[in-house]
């Protein structure tokens, strides 16, 4: 039985490319999404928000996204364009990670996206045991997407995570240092 300390270091992105054409079910990706419910967060802003794309919904986005893509690139090619769709295509189902800032303003704004963060990070540690590929991505044109979506009053999009299953093997995590050249401890 892996433990909590095996999952920590086994989580990885693996990405689109890398996905096969099983689906992750419904009930595997609400079995995420509550996982993601239960992250900590202060004064109980609960302030990370889901919107989960799959089929029909999926390819409107990618199209969406491709679009916007071309508008706002620099030097815009076909190729990135089919690029960034791909990944769509290529995902199960594709999350975006947003924020429901607290219009209280009860606590500063980075409490609640470092909330949303510990959110997404209990989904792909359960994704991790699950066997669920996931991939975090936060392309340039985010500021955007409330044209396809509707958020509301202090929301917005801070990412995107795509799903998918995998035949490959898992890969090995590494660190660039070990965590005492990190860390000083007082007494």
């Amino acid at each position: 039985m892996q433990t909590i300390a095996d999952i920590i270091k086994k989580r990885r992105s693996i990405y689109p490319h890398q996905y096969n054409d099983e689906k992750v079910s419904k009930k595997e990706i609400q079995k995420l999404l509550e996982a993601a419910n239960w992250a900590p967060t202060h004064r109980k802003t609960e302030p990370w928000r889901y919107k989960v794309l799959e089929g029909k919904s999926k390819t409107k986005f990618s199209a969406f996204v491709g679009s916007l893509y071309l508008k706002s690139a620099d030097k815009p090619s076909k190729f990135k364009q089919r690029k960034i769709i791909d990944k769509f295509q290529k995902s199960s189902a594709v999350i975006a990670i947003c924020l429901q800032r607290d219009l209280k303003e009860s606590v500063p704004e980075w409490e609640e996206v470092a909330a949303v963060a510990m959110s997404v990070q209990n989904m792909w540690l359960l994704a991790t045991e699950m066997q669920i590929g996931c991939y975090w991505s936060s392309p340039k044109m985010i500021k955007d997407f409330g044209e396809f979506f509707d958020f509301k009053e202090g929301e917005k999009c801070l990412g995107l995570l795509y799903l998918g299953k995998t035949d490959e093997e898992w890969p090995e995590g590494e660190r660039q240092t070990s965590i005492d050249e990190k860390i000083e401890f007082f007494d």
